[in-house]
């Protein structure tokens, strides 16, 4: 039996609009200014980009948090003699309130033990990202934060920024992506490269796992072309 299915015709199309709404193919249609049917052919594309940028995005977050968490663990053991840095990392109000949240989500607030991994589990990309900017320099990056980067920039200042603006923007794109919202006019193929960065500068196995295991490429060459 063939699992071929029929190619939707201009007339299925138009009977879609009102469904997905014009609004939301607003900015399709202005890429491609071919009608319903090439504007549905982009916004098809945009979702297995976000797709596709979703899972590269998760295998670098992992690789982030738990390097992160390495470092901050041996930080607070050397530092404070505390077995978890969740009690003694010195970050913000909206930091402890994160860090708040991920300890009553991983525990069904208190119902269960806390477990340190599902805990970090629930700290979100946002979170780790912030813990790289320059506000923590001297009291995260230099003692501790900068070493879960080694194979990053010799200089600690310019591998702090390297880090913070490769977060910066990992985060910003698996937003956009994990929102359903247009990412077909953003430089894909440029985040792809700022993830590797991230992955390699982490591990150089990691930054070779990612590259290998990533869908993004693929999706990228198969972008229709309205020209």
């Amino acid at each position: 039996m063939s699992t071929e299915r029929a190619a939707l015709s201009a007339e299925d199309y138009e009977s879609l609009l009102p469904l997905v709404t014009a609004e939301r193919l607003g900015s399709y249609s202005r890429a491609t200014d071919g009608g319903t049917a090439a504007a549905f052919a982009l916004y098809e594309w945009n979702m297995r980009a976000a797709a596709s940028v979703m899972e590269l995005t998760s295998m670098v977050e992992v690789i982030a948090r738990n390097a992160l968490d390495t470092q901050l663990h041996s930080w607070a053991t050397r530092k404070h003699g505390h077995p978890s840095w969740l009690d003694v990392v010195p970050v913000d109000q909206q930091g402890r309130k994160d860090i708040q949240h991920a300890r009553d989500r991983a525990t069904h607030r208190g119902r269960r033990p806390e477990v340190h991994g599902r805990v970090i589990a629930e700290l979100s990309l946002g979170f780790w990202r912030y813990l790289v900017e320059s506000r923590y320099l001297t009291s995260l990056w230099v003692p501790s934060t900068h070493a879960a980067f080694a194979h990053g920039h010799p200089d600690l200042r310019t591998r702090q920024r390297d880090a913070a603006f490769r977060m910066q923007q990992l985060n910003f794109v698996r937003n956009r992506a994990a929102h359903h919202e247009p990412i077909h006019q953003r430089d894909l193929r440029r985040d792809l490269g700022l993830a590797l960065d991230l992955a390699q500068w982490i591990s150089p196995t990691a930054g070779e796992w990612v590259e290998n295991t990533t869908s993004l490429p693929a999706v990228l060459a198969e972008r229709p072309s309205f020209s």
